[in-house]
């Protein structure tokens, strides 16, 4: 299959996009702006209907109506069906060459001990590692499709309390690690910045990343909050309860100029939890709505002007009111592009 490219210039060199034919075509005759604003509205999604489907107890903390709420938003808004990309489950061999055997082993097949279940937060079956592993193959799509397309957003995702050989909180395997292992196969992804913006420290990523000097982890939360044994990424700020947009921008923007001072990145996987949010039942912070878009818009204006792929992911957001959280989800798709 031919594949088709738009080069454009940044101060990091000319990063290389993909594109249709069509596009090409759109290349000669109109110009490269109108071309680029086009491939802008084309952002690939990662979605599958699986990302919702999990029975847990009745008014279980873990709120899986919001993917599809998500989904049908960015329907109801004009994203049609085909920008929408289906990952399929990534494979336990895969989980193994890069987590613990006997953990992966362990929970794949329904016998890992009850307090490790525990502690990750849901009740064991065959449908949450079906969902699982969709939804960390997701992330991993959304992570090749970046590096191709230049943008691409996962309508799951965010699992960065996932050890290498335990879960916790609600996460099971850690995708961003895995996501980021799977950008540095291509040519020319070297080192790969994750921004963790949950308002949960990403501990998991911190931990299994803490030896790899081509994944830098920055992660901006609440100090007093979940997880209360915090590890050490390579950028950590922790704010304090009840901090509002003003603080939490600037703060935001000060970490990801020292992150430029000390790590060089090929590309960006972004952790845009919503759990910042004023509403949050389990934030503490006291973010707008706004102030969640503007802290998006500045993430994805960072990749801009590097001139490098950036792969996002939803992370938490735990308001029981789904039709309001996912109004908070969706301003990551206003500032990436997706709508207006």
């Amino acid at each position: 299959m031919l594949r088709f490219f738009v080069f454009i210039p940044s101060r990091r060199g000319v990063c290389r996009f993909r594109v249709s034919k069509l596009l090409c075509g759109l290349v000669l005759f109109v110009g490269l702006p109108f071309v680029v604003q086009v491939c802008l509205f084309m952002i690939p999604l990662v979605f599958h209907p699986i990302y919702s489907q999990l029975n847990l107890p009745e008014r279980h903390r873990f709120p899986i109506e919001k993917y599809v709420g998500i989904r049908d938003e960015l329907i109801k808004r004009g994203v049609p069906d085909s920008q929408f990309f289906r990952p399929s489950p990534i494979s336990v061999e895969t989980l193994k060459s890069f987590y613990h055997s006997d953990y992966v082993n362990a929970l794949t097949q329904g016998t890992l001990e009850k307090q490790a279940m525990r502690r990750i937060g849901f009740p064991w079956s065959e449908q949450l590692i079906e969902r699982t592993r969709t939804a960390v193959a997701g992330t991993c799509l959304t992570a090749e499709l970046a590096v191709t397309e230049g943008k691409a957003l996962n309508l799951t995702g965010g699992y960065h309390h996932a050890f290498a050989d335990f879960g916790s909180g609600f996460c099971l395997f850690n995708d961003l690690y895995l996501a980021a292992k799977k950008m540095q196969q291509y040519d020319g992804i070297d080192n790969v910045l994750i921004v963790d913006l949950d308002v949960h420290q990403g501990d998991g990523t911190a931990k299994l990343a803490e030896n790899d000097n081509d994944i830098f982890t920055l992660s901006l939360h609440g100090e007093k909050n979940f997880p209360h044994r915090k590890q050490q990424s390579n950028i950590d700020i922790g704010l304090a309860k009840g901090a509002e947009d003003d603080e939490y921008l600037s703060t935001l923007e000060e970490a990801l100029t020292l992150s430029l001072r000390q790590f060089q990145p090929d590309a960006i996987i972004y952790d845009a939890g919503v759990d910042i949010h004023v509403n949050d039942d389990l934030g503490h912070l006291h973010v707008s709505t706004k102030g969640v878009f503007e802290r998006d818009k500045q993430v994805f204006q960072l990749a801009s002007q590097l001139g490098v792929p950036i792969a996002a992911v939803i992370g938490g957001g735990y308001q029981r009111n789904i039709i309001a959280l996912v109004d908070v989800h969706i301003q990551l798709y206003r500032a990436a592009g997706v709508i207006a």
